[in-house]
């Protein structure tokens, strides 16, 4: 299956909107960040303990959805990419409606903060956020 980049962006922006939330961030998962996680989809899943339902599998774009029964996680998507470009071209199109995101190498996390923050405890990555007047506050890059 093969998708366009505006067709993406769509699809990414759409994820983003129904998982946005507000929460607060949990500095002390933030100040243990490990390497930054490396793999497929199902490996990254497999190191958060999340079996990943995947909403879209394509050749440029893999992108699943994971909900976890821990309050500190709860549900989140993940998407890998075939390249660096059409990662950020994705990060940035999606930023514009919200949320908070986990940025490896060719993947990303996006969920509310408090997920992200936690991810990042286990994945690694650094967190961007998206746009302030969607989240309901200043924007911050860490």
């Amino acid at each position: 299956m093969r998708l366009t980049r505006p067709t993406l962006a769509v699809a990414g922006a759409a994820a983003v909107l129904a998982l946005a939330g507000c929460g607060s961030g949990n500095s002390d998962a933030a100040a243990k960040v490990p390497t930054t996680a490396t793999g497929s989809l199902e490996s990254l899943a497999a190191k958060v303990k999340c079996k990943p339902n995947i909403q879209i599998d394509a050749d440029e774009l893999r992108q699943a959805v994971c909900k976890k029964a821990e309050k500190s996680v709860g549900k989140f998507i993940i998407a890998t990419f075939a390249t660096d470009r059409g990662q950020r071209e994705w990060i940035n199109g999606a930023k514009d409606y919200g949320g908070y995101y986990l940025v490896g190498r060719k993947w990303v996390a996006v969920g509310e903060e408090k997920t992200v923050t936690t991810l990042r405890g286990t994945l690694g990555g650094t967190m961007e956020e998206g746009s302030a007047h969607m989240n309901g506050h200043g924007g911050h890059e860490g």
